[in-house]
């Protein structure tokens, strides 16, 4: 018996004629939500079939000389006999980190000096390419944060891109500051958008490169932003300069594709847990989290995930679905990540983006099999581009749909306010450190591919916010929320919270508590019906708007993620949620 397989057969292939055709005469239907499963039996890893068309593997640019042995301080996590199962790729890449005699990965310093070079450069010996410098702010220690954008249209502004029918790519590196690889092969993609063999595919894409989201993480080597605050938990709440930025080109430049790279821990817990040590050299994930739509996540398994799972395999390289274990060394389980509305990879899926997850081998190995984890992450990014760029035509229009879709969802059905994952067993394939054979360990495994809905309520048409959360109001425009405000006092048909307990405890993920350094407010609450008298001044946050999903995660207040929970919304007297289109008259905030 197999996994279930994320897209079933009956409709494989024969979903996106039902997509166009919806989009072209303005129809929207109701997804299915995830509905409650029972525990299955024991099953085995899923098989997956190849696409029948193969990418190219990538070409290596200009040749640099590999660092010597002696810049791999950190000692392995397991025997030669390991080590010998994962070699060097047969080329090497030119960033700083290879440089001969480089102690280390490229410097904050070398990749700002680096980004400018090829914006500068940009365009010149007459190509039609233009490479833009952006800066999003600075991190908290005061380093820049910079992105890059590749295109061949004339205007380089968000509303020129959004109107060009072109759709855009955003990829994210080193969020985490102690996973370099990422950065790195962004560095190389960077290059090879600019003036390689990748610079053909902008033709039919825009690509935003941010090739370090946490410049302090990395200068330190530690996961953490400066102030110890996990980024990646933070992009719906939004608190340090980091997540901001990210949100920021999500908020402007509106990708269709977000991809983020990462590396996992390769021994560590995992020695300690099951005695064996990380197998693949890729493990891969897409947006697992409640209200998704549905369209979206086939997309991300049928169009992206399949061929990068043929790329890897093309050249050499291992892959799994990703999967991660909690810190306590007693709790056994494996997740596969987490399934709250928090991490960038969820957060982006809420907006309607086919957001993936891309994680190779690193974590505690230091500088070794620093090459094959780069290759490993431009061969499965290079597929992403080429497969944005195969289909770029069907992810504009199918951006459209799922907007309108989410759009005209309000007022109807329900919403589901909290999930989790499903819980099974499955014999997880690692290996002996010692031996360095295959080693097969029976595991609680919680999967995210289908979810167990926790809490529904019915959707209602929009939330109601008291005037004086305008902190609230900043949190969801930076998002992208559209917010009004009420112009006229009135009545709104709708729902208040009640109160019924609440507790100080920590946010949660798959990994045991989230380092943000703060506890949060966990409430438990009824409905009660009820006209609400709003005044003039207060907020309406409507949903029938694209990033209606987005607004149910941070807006219902009884859950860890809630803007409630952090203390964005003061308290539940201050929110209520909206059951008929309110006929006040409000104005939409620029």
């Amino acid at each position: 018996m197999t996994l279930p397989d994320p897209i079933s057969r009956r409709t494989r292939l024969s979903w996106l004629p039902a997509v166009l055709l919806a989009a072209a005469l303005g129809a929207c239907t109701t997804p299915p939500r995830p509905q409650p499963v029972a525990s299955p039996p024991r099953v085995q890893l899923p098989v997956t079939a190849q696409p029948a068309a193969p990418v190219p593997a990538p070409e290596p640019i200009a040749p640099a000389p590999a660092a010597p042995a002696t810049a791999d301080t950190a000692p392995a996590p397991y025997s030669a006999a390991v080590a010998a199962r994962f070699p060097d790729p047969p080329i090497r890449y030119d960033t700083p980190a290879f440089a001969a005699g480089h102690p280390g990965f490229t410097s904050n310093a070398e990749l700002q000096a680096l980004l400018r070079g090829l914006a500068r450069d940009g365009g010149r010996g007459g190509s039609a390419t233009q490479v833009r410098l952006l800066p999003l702010g600075s991190s908290q220690a005061g380093v820049p944060l910079e992105a890059l954008l590749f295109t061949r249209l004339g205007e380089t502004a968000p509303a020129a891109l959004a109107a060009s029918g072109r759709p855009t790519v955003l990829l994210v590196g080193q969020q985490h500051g102690n996973e370099p690889a990422g950065s790195e092969a962004l560095i190389v993609l960077a290059q090879q958008l600019a003036r390689g063999r990748l610079e053909a595919l902008l033709d039919r894409i825009n690509v935003l490169i941010l090739p370090r989201a946490n410049p302090d993480g990395a200068a330190a080597d530690r996961r953490t932003t400066a102030s110890g605050i996990d980024p990646n938990r933070d992009h719906l709440l939004l608190r340090t300069p980091e997540a901001q930025a990210q949100a920021a080109l999500l908020r402007d430049y509106r990708p269709v594709v977000v991809v983020d790279a990462h590396e996992f821990s390769v021994g560590g817990r995992y020695i300690e847990k099951f005695g064996a040590v990380q197998r693949a050299d890729a493990l891969l994930q897409y947006a697992t989290t409640a209200n998704l739509p549905e369209f979206m996540t086939r997309a991300a398994e049928e169009w992206f995930r399949q061929p990068m799972l043929a790329s890897l395999k093309r050249e050499g390289l291992s892959s799994d679905w990703y999967y991660t274990t909690s810190l306590e060394a007693d709790d056994k389980r494996v997740s596969m990540g987490g399934t709250r509305p928090d991490t960038a990879r969820n957060v982006q899926g809420l907006a309607n983006t086919v957001s993936l997850l891309i994680e190779t081998r690193g974590v505690g190995l230091g500088r070794q099999h620093l090459g094959r984890r780069v290759h490993t992450q431009v061969v499965a990014m290079t597929s992403v581009l080429e497969s944005a760029a195969a289909r770029a035509d069907d992810l504009v229009k199918l951006r459209t749909y799922v907007d309108n879709e989410v759009s005209a969802l309000a007022c109807q059905g329900e919403a589901v306010v909290e999930a989790g994952p499903t819980q099974s067993e499955y014999d997880l394939v690692l290996i002996d450190p010692v031996t360095g054979a295959d080693k097969k360990v029976a595991v609680t495994w919680e999967s995210a591919l289908q979810l167990q809905v926790l809490k529904t309520r019915a959707r209602p048409c929009g939330y109601w916010l008291a005037a004086d959360q305008q902190d609230a109001v900043r949190h969801l425009r930076a998002l992208g929320v559209q917010v009004q405000r009420v112009d006229e006092m009135g009545v709104m048909r709708g729902e208040t919270y009640h109160e019924l307990s609440r507790e100080i405890g920590a946010r949660q993920d798959a990994r045991g508590s989230i380092a943000d350094g703060a506890g949060v407010v966990l409430v438990k609450v009824q409905t009660v019906p009820t006209l609400v008298d709003v005044p003039v001044g207060s907020w309406y946050v409507p949903l029938d708007q694209p990033l209606a999903n987005l607004v149910i995660a941070a807006l219902e207040p009884d859950t860890q993620n809630s803007f409630l929970a952090s203390g964005v919304v003061s308290g539940v007297a201050s929110l209520a949620r909206v059951l008929a289109r309110p006929e006040v008259r409000t104005t939409v905030i620029p």
